[in-house]
């Protein structure tokens, strides 16, 4: 389990962990990342793993890392708001929209769920049990402590987590529901898209008709892009997908096509009380 890093959340962000290849800590980061790396360290607002500022001399092996804030780039604000669905000592579970990532990644930074919660809340140690796609919208449960972190991403990784998805699609008479779509998705780095490729199926989801061109989709396992790719793969890609079956290029301002995905409910047992727990989504598909 990766230790808690040497700085602490700032404005709802944690730091960022560089893996370092070797040699002077200033000159590789500014190759790296430029001038503005470069300064931080010459500010000391780069510290080692044990929390040591990185000196301007500073000589560190191959594989170690440091640590420091990054400068966020302008980012197109997300306008859907995010309701709070439940709040307690433990969690907080909320209404995610749709184009708003679940936590930083690449070009999402400040327009992310974790730090717009972490904001609104005031809570830095807030950390999502669970992901969804940046492009799904639904429930999505946090955690608010470290302590109980594990107990709740275990119930996902366990698979001990019954969720429910509403998806909009258009309707192919030659497929028989309800139906168990069993595959092997591989998602490979730098690849919009996930594919299916022959052996042992690792991907998991019941379709079933909802009527009126909707559907509940059941996953059983949780791949990335798993309920997209196995719609499509039926014949019924979800409505506003810009993935599946066919890469569809999307400005980033653009928010008029919202995928027709919706994470609509989460059950489970609570690891820290044993109570049963169920949370529903209010969002309803277009």
């Amino acid at each position: 389990m990766r230790r808690a890093p040497p700085l602490p959340v700032r404005d709802g962000l944690g730091p960022a962990r560089v893996r370092l290849r070797g040699g002077p800590v200033l000159a590789e980061l500014a190759d790296r990342f430029g001038k503005g790396a470069a300064a931080k360290v010459l500010d000391g607002e780069v510290v080692t793993s044990d929390g040591g500022v990185v000196g301007a001399t500073m000589v560190l092996p191959p594989g170690a890392f440091v640590y420091l804030y990054r400068e966020l780039r302008e980012e197109v604000p997300v306008p859907f708001d995010m309701p709070i669905l439940y709040r307690d000592d433990d969690i907080v579970v909320v209404d995610k929209p749709h184009f708003l990532a679940t936590m930083p990644r690449g070009s999402h930074v400040a327009q992310t769920a974790l730090v717009r919660l972490r904001r609104q809340l005031d809570m830095p140690m807030l950390s999502p049990a669970h992901r969804l796609d940046r492009l799904t919208a639904g429930v999505l449960l946090f955690t608010t402590r470290r302590e109980v972190r594990g107990a709740y991403q275990t119930l996902f990784a366990r698979s001990l987590v019954r969720k429910t998805y509403m998806a909009r699609a258009g309707v192919n008479p030659d497929v028989v529901l309800p139906t168990v779509v069993r595959s092997r998705i591989i998602k490979r780095r730098g690849q919009l898209q996930a594919v299916e490729e022959a052996g042992e199926p690792n991907a998991q989801t019941r379709v079933e008709h909802a009527g009126d061109g909707r559907y509940r989709l059941t996953p059983r396992t949780g791949r990335t892009h798993q309920l997209r790719v196995h719609m499509a793969s039926l014949g019924l890609p979800i409505a506003g997908d810009p993935l599946y079956p066919n890469v569809i290029d999307v400005a980033p301002d653009d928010f008029s096509g919202p995928l027709q995905l919706i994470a609509h409910s989460l059950e489970f047992d609570d690891p820290a009380s044993g109570e049963r727990r169920a949370f529903v989504s209010t969002r309803s598909l277009a």
